[in-house]
């Protein structure tokens, strides 16, 4: 009884310090039933050669045997994002016969328009009867593709809200259907209502122009405010600008991005100009027109998307610059179609003068501009900080002007100012010169 202690003894103080140790040694008291004795065939098999690469495979960890975790491919124009179908043939029956309906309605739209294209090409009609042949075979274009999933999810999906080619490639807005979906969503989903409800709350209409239809979109992006912690460089990142927000000067300092989604396959000219509605004009104790950047000229079409930046510009760009102690500016982006599409305008360039006292009115009535004909407008607000001094003195090289009302406080430094520089001593000889300026005159 003894003798049987010891053993276990010493086993269990084996088995604490190494447990493969342990279980080398103690073979014979395994309790685990003997194997069951191999048959014929199993010994055929245990005698064949092992597989290839078990015995490097037996070694290895649960870990090394599991696949890479492969990253998801970057969506760019190269590899745009694809649909694909939400429930598996058989899975809801009816899902899948209205599949069917949609794609043998859309075959025979198709099929409709095929037909009336060859017409076209062949029949020689008047030319009334060939443009209203046209315009239903545009119609028919849309039609035999609209209903689509695939189409209608890419034209929601492949799009962002503010950039709608952003993933979405050129060649797409050359299709019927791809711009009907396009301009579809942007009058009827809310971006055009936004854009006249803060055009006309704002008095932009009729203050800069008489009357506004807008025929496509057209986005700005300006740079995020600077951090400021200037121990820490931050990437700069431009941000699509909702109309009528209020912008910092610091934001506007340099031009803005100008992003467009036009609706028409031919090029056509139009005129950008960005003007100030709120400038102060002192003498008449009233506000006037501040022409701050104009590019006449620019040519526009379905594949025409930007980012237009115009650094060579006609009118160079000035940064908006509110001044102290009026209200908030309201600054406002036109593109303006030229009477006739496909002819440029020969527009000088203003002078200083001139675009001070630039009359938006006057000018659209000159050179034939009508924005009730289309084109596209935005805007946003800006107001006074100290970035606006900056712009006068390192861009306009010019004074600084106040207007409104003066507090007590400012009257009295504007007296101490004035007061300060004269010389209480002047006339006494070289021994008191300088000395005046280190006393404060009495007012």
């Amino acid at each position: 009884m003894l003798t049987l202690r010891r053993a276990r003894a010493s086993l269990n103080a084996l088995r604490r310090g190494n447990a493969t140790v342990a279980a080398d040694a103690a073979p014979a008291i395994s309790t685990s039933p003997p194997p069951p004795a191999p048959s014929s065939d199993s010994s055929s098999q245990s005698a064949a050669p092992p597989a290839p690469g078990a015995a490097e495979g037996k070694g290895r960890t649960k870990g090394r045997n599991r696949p890479l975790q492969t990253r998801r491919a970057f969506i760019t124009l190269d590899r745009p994002r694809e649909w694909n179908r939400p429930l598996a043939p058989g899975v809801l029956p009816a899902y899948d016969e209205a599949l069917r309906l949609i794609r043998r309605d859309a075959a025979e739209i198709q099929r409709e328009a095929g037909e009336l294209e060859r017409e076209l090409s062949e029949k020689e009609v008047g030319e009334g009867e060939r443009r209203a042949m046209e315009e239903k075979l545009g119609v028919l274009r849309v039609q035999g593709e609209v209903n689509l999933p695939e189409v209608r999810w890419r034209a929601r999906n492949g799009m962002g809200e503010w950039f709608p080619l952003l993933f979405f490639s050129l060649s797409d807005l050359q299709q019927p259907v791809y711009r009907h979906l396009v301009e579809q969503r942007w009058r009827g989903e809310g971006a055009l209502d936004l854009l006249m409800e803060r055009i006309h709350q704002m008095h932009v209409v009729p203050d800069v122009l008489p009357d506004l239809h807008p025929s496509f979109d057209v986005r700005v992006t300006f740079p995020d405010l600077p951090s400021e912690d200037k121990t820490k460089k931050s990437k700069v990142k431009h941000h699509a600008v909702e109309p009528g927000v209020f912008l910092s000067p610091k934001q506007t300092r340099r031009p803005p991005r100008i992003y467009t989604t036009v609706f028409h396959t031919d090029p056509r000219y139009y005129t950008m100009i960005l003007v100030d509605a709120d400038y102060p004009d002192a003498e008449n104790r009233t506000f006037k027109t501040y022409l701050h950047w104009m590019q006449p000229n620019v040519q526009l079409s379905a594949s025409s998307t930007g980012p237009f930046t115009f650094r060579d510009s006609h009118t160079p760009y000035i940064p908006p610059h509110p001044q102290k102690g009026s209200p908030y500016h309201r600054y406002v982006l036109l593109l303006l179609p030229h009477p006739n599409p496909t002819e440029t305008l020969n527009i000088p360039a203003p002078t200083v003068q001139e675009r001070a006292d630039f009359d938006s009115r006057a000018f659209m009535e000159r050179y034939g501009f009508d924005a009730s004909r289309g084109g596209a407008a935005h805007m946003w607000r800006e107001v006074w900080d100290e970035e606006v001094s900056r712009i006068y003195a390192q861009v306009l090289k010019a004074d600084e002007p106040r207007y409104g009302h003066i507090s007590y406080k400012d009257a009295k430094e504007t007296l101490y100012k004035e007061a300060k520089p004269k010389n209480k001593y002047a006339g006494y000889g070289d021994k008191y010169v300088g000395q005046g300026d280190r006393r404060r005159m009495p007012l």
